[in-house]
């Protein structure tokens, strides 16, 4: 094994988390949200795959978030001309980020009304 690759892919990951957070107001957020809503989702599901729906909901969005985020910075770094490839992987990212976070509403509604109507 090869621990100086997993060393330095870690400190990658690292960094890309903290460009994230400096530089990306939605991802700080999100993030907010997951840290606050991640005890509480614990505490909600009543079992560990309930647990893990509703706490992985969280990490997916932050995941798709850094994807998207990833994605506007490979684009903007091309140039500022308007060119509709970019604007379509831009509005795409954009797209995924919604439907994570419509996933997330949706398993939280779902688990949260099983707890306390079911």
């Amino acid at each position: 094994m090869d621990w100086s690759r997993i060393w330095h892919a870690t400190r990658y990951s690292a960094s890309g988390l903290r460009a994230a957070f400096a530089n990306e107001e939605a991802f700080r957020q999100e993030l907010l949200i997951a840290v606050v809503m991640t005890p509480v989702g614990l505490w909600l599901g009543r079992s560990g795959v309930e647990r893990a729906l509703l706490v992985g909901t969280l990490l997916l969005t932050l995941i798709v978030e850094l994807l998207n985020s990833a994605v506007e910075a490979a684009i903007d770094r091309i140039g500022p001309e308007r060119h509709e490839l970019s604007g379509r992987a831009k509005d795409m990212g954009s797209a995924a980020v919604f439907l994570a976070l419509t996933l997330t509403g949706t398993v939280w509604v779902l688990i949260g009304a099983d707890r306390w109507l079911g």
